[in-house]
């Protein structure tokens, strides 16, 4: 929001109605103030670039995760995801693309966020402790040639470690995106992608890498219906 749209038709240092009641001190606009507030958007998106280059070192990565991705799950397999925070929701945008479509149509797919279930996290956290809550779920819904996908900007979530050791028992494949590497996830999983940014940019990133995904996986189902059409 640019300080010409703030003030469009009154004088710089005032605020339209609806703002004349911010708190002391926040309720002008000035040229200083404007100036703060812009080099920090500005360096926020300088440091989106990193994130997308990381992600350009790792396209072919990604590309062979959604072949693979749809082979399993047009098998009959299942992908479960699990974040903490921010990155529990692009986990659950992954899921509701596959469930949902991407932008073509296509069957649906089943793929679970774990942490979407409310009364099922409330008791689990409850009664066996958060760092046990992804794990049991994985247990319980899980099943050999399945995949676990984890997103975590640390790396350092326990409830996402304890989920992979619950993976690998399984037999359940386990991937990860995560921030800048190794960290803990990266070392304990089948595979992963990481984004070399800072943490908010990581988690962008995370979502540009989740939609490269899934359109290497509609190509994958695609290609796989024609040739038996």
């Amino acid at each position: 929001m640019t300080a010409e749209y703030l003030n469009a038709g009154r004088p710089l240092g005032t605020l339209p109605a609806h703002h004349r009641d911010l708190p002391a001190g926040l309720d002008g606009f000035s040229d200083e103030r404007h100036a703060h507030s812009l080099k920090a958007v500005v360096d926020h998106l300088a440091a989106v670039l990193p994130a997308l280059e990381s992600l350009r070192a790792e396209a072919d990565h990604l590309a062979r995760w959604g072949v693979e991705l749809a082979g399993r799950l047009l098998a009959g397999s299942r992908l479960l995801a699990a974040g903490n925070g921010g990155s529990a929701a692009e986990a659950q945008h992954l899921t509701a693309e596959l469930v949902g479509r991407f932008d073509g149509e296509r069957e649906p797919f089943s793929a679970i966020s774990l942490h979407a279930e409310s009364s099922a996290v409330t008791a689990i956290a409850n009664d066996y402790g958060y760092d046990q809550l992804f794990a049991r779920q994985v247990r319980a819904h899980g099943r050999r040639g399945d995949v676990l996908i984890l997103l975590s900007t640390s790396g350092k979530s326990p409830n996402l470690l304890h989920a992979v050791e619950a993976a690998r028992a399984a037999g359940i494949i386990t991937w990860a995106l995560t921030g800048p590497a190794p960290n803990p996830l990266s070392c304990c999983v089948d595979d992963y992608v990481a984004v070399e940014a800072a943490s908010a940019n990581a988690q962008e990133g995370h979502l540009i890498a989740l939609h490269a995904l899934c359109r290497a996986f509609d190509s994958e189902v695609r290609r796989y219906r024609e040739e038996r059409s």
